[in-house]
């Protein structure tokens, strides 16, 4: 059985990640095509570093053609919000990526884009799953190696400078060559490298590049951008005298922020800095979106410039939607991921990461600097997230427990009031909240809390922990 989770299809390479499977997903794809009467408005296919995602993007190529839909095929690893650009560019129907974005090495999925280079949405995935798994080998539809590659309706496509050159469009470019910025870039054995360099050393800004070479096993970390797993590139920066470092996630589409004094920065806190930017820096107006789990510190800078914060569940094709219906400004989660008014409705860590040195150019201080200005200004708000593994069995009690009884611990503060739209959120008022869910990605629980200091925000979390008896916590 194939599923789609908040990021896509991904399974276990060799496990649920199979020619059989990616092939059966494809034909769901095409006769939900044939159903809504756009297959002659074709796809983009790409993929990423990951094992298996050149020959994965090939078997789905097969399986677009035999049904006579035309493919752009990126014939080259490249960032997903490339190839989410490039449907909406081509006004393709729909577009996929081959890749398992930040998880570990041993599994690969496929994303699919909608019309506009979305991320396709529950109403999209629920229904794609129901022709998916009603389908069997036989119902499969593909040309065979030689005719695909020989078919007229196969276009190839190795440049990516129309989707740099729309970034650079969006930059001040000029501000940014008379800083003249150091920085280290980490694309994490992942896509990004082409793309930020070149945008970022045409704004003149001195490169150096870590962890660049093709490397399955992602140099035998996790291909995502946090404190523990950007230890090289923050040695790299304090080594260097940089004025920031940069990485992302193996896709491409989350940034992680080391700074010139070799502190990590939060996602939550790049977006918060981004949003501010935007509004006191280049003069835009407009709200802001983030989801269930991401900081509240973003309200504050939307209530002080007289806009509003708008909250979703997690799953970014939440945040591009309602990004959609209210015009807002920016909208990102915890996890990474953000995206900008005017470009994709997709979360793109190239582009992120090039307005954050925009940032850093234009406002003549050190990216240090910056944030504790922030807070000077809108409070402080410290914020932990733990993770915890579980097996089967385990997930179905925690499931009755938690989301079934409603059974939650005390926490030693007054509950405002208790959310279960998307898992389990706790308000505490102004002080802070909590949040409990399951990953759709991994095997995990997860567990986020902000409140104003990190002890207290580490002692909400702890209460959760205990009180389901939770082992194994990875932060």
């Amino acid at each position: 059985m194939i599923h789609f989770g908040t990021g896509g299809w991904r399974e276990i390479i060799g496990d649920g990640f199979t020619r059989a499977n990616v092939r059966l997903l494809v034909q769901g794809l095409c006769d939900a095509m044939a159903a809504e009467g756009v297959v002659g408005r074709g796809v983009v296919v790409g993929y990423d570093r990951r094992f298996l995602s050149d020959v994965a993007a090939w078997w789905a190529t097969e399986v677009f053609l035999g049904n006579e839909v035309p493919v752009t095929l990126v014939t080259r690893p490249a960032p997903t919000p490339m190839f989410m650009w490039t449907v909406r560019n081509k006004n393709c129907a729909y577009g996929i990526a081959v890749t398992a974005s930040h998880n570990p090495a041993l599994y690969n999925g496929i994303k699919v884009f909608t019309e506009g280079g979305r991320d396709a949405d529950a109403e999209v995935t629920d229904a794609l799953e129901k022709r998916i798994n009603a389908l069997g080998e036989a119902d499969v539809r593909a040309l065979e190696p030689e005719a695909a590659r020989a078919s007229s309706l196969l276009t190839r496509q190795s440049s990516l400078n129309w989707y740099i050159d729309a970034i650079l469009e969006q930059l001040d470019v000029e501000t940014i060559r008379h800083r003249h910025l150091t920085i280290v870039l980490d694309p994490m054995f992942g896509v990004a490298q082409t793309c930020l360099q070149t945008i970022l050393m045409t704004a003149r800004c001195q490169v150096d590049v870590i962890n660049d070479r093709h490397d399955a096993l992602f140099g035998g970390r996790l291909p995502s951008p946090n404190a523990a797993t950007l230890e090289p590139l923050r040695q790299a920066v304090l080594e260097r005298g940089a004025d920031l470092g940069i990485a992302t996630d193996g896709d491409a589409d989350r940034l992680g922020i080391i700074d010139d004094a070799g502190t990590f920065l939060h996602p939550n806190q790049i977006l918060v800095l981004l949003y501010e930017h935007l509004l006191s820096g280049k003069g835009w107006t407009g709200p802001a979106v983030r989801n269930m789990s991401t900081t509240h510190l973003l309200d504050r800078v939307a209530a002080a410039h007289g806009e509003r914060c708008y909250e979703v569940p997690v799953g970014f094709k939440w945040i591009s939607a309602k990004m959609a219906e209210t015009d807002a400004v920016i909208g990102g989660e915890s996890s990474g991921g953000l995206t900008v008014r005017g470009h994709i409705a997709g979360k793109d860590g190239v582009y992120a990461g090039s307005l954050l040195v925009e940032m850093v150019a234009a406002s003549g201080m050190r990216l240090s600097e910056l944030y504790a200005d922030l807070t000077d200004r809108y409070g402080a708000a410290e914020f932990v997230e733990t993770s915890y593994p579980f097996d089967a069995a385990r997930r179905a009690d925690l499931d009755r427990r938690i989301f079934e009884a409603h059974d939650l611990p005390a926490f030693g503060r007054e509950v405002e009031r208790v959310s279960w739209t998307d898992g389990c959120k706790v308000y505490f008022g102004d002080e802070g909240w909590l949040t409990i869910r399951f990953s759709g990605t991994e095997p995990v629980l997860r567990v986020f809390a902000e409140l104003p200091t990190k002890a207290e925000a580490q002692a909400v979390a702890a209460t959760v922990a205990s009180y389901y008896g939770l082992s194994g916590g990875v932060s």
